[in-house]
């Protein structure tokens, strides 16, 4: 089992740039594959990004390709979301997900068995 923290949230102005980072307990971060998605209330919660375990394959949303890169640094059991060019649709909670038993970059919420408690990103116009 582990257990994620999620942290870099924040109020931004658009096209600012934020770095999130979600911290994971435990020795076997390394065998989880991990995302991150995002929820805006009112609305159903959106793949954002993905890595595998050895972090040799990522997948990002199109509505983030470009601006939005995943990333993990199995030493310090962190996982990050890089964003750059924010813009105030990217307004929302967002949540890094783990699992044992994806091997491919997977965007399906449902996959993941392991959730953080959200941290709020916020963009201003």
């Amino acid at each position: 089992q582990v257990q994620l923290v999620e942290s870099g949230g924040g109020l931004v102005q658009a096209g600012g740039s934020l770095r999130l980072s979600c911290a994971a307990s435990g020795r076997t971060f390394s065998t989880y594959a991990m995302g991150w998605f995002r929820q805006d209330p009112g609305k159903e919660r959106e793949f954002v990004a993905a890595i595998t375990r050895n972090g040799g394959h990522t997948q990002h949303a199109d509505s983030v390709k470009g601006r939005f890169t995943i990333a993990r640094d199995d030493p310090k059991n962190t996982v990050y979301l890089q964003m750059s060019t924010l813009s105030p649709e990217d307004t929302a909670v967002y949540y890094c997900a783990a699992d044992r038993t994806i091997l491919l970059p997977d965007s399906r919420d449902l996959v993941y068995a392991y959730w953080g408690q959200g941290t709020q990103v916020t963009v201003s116009s």
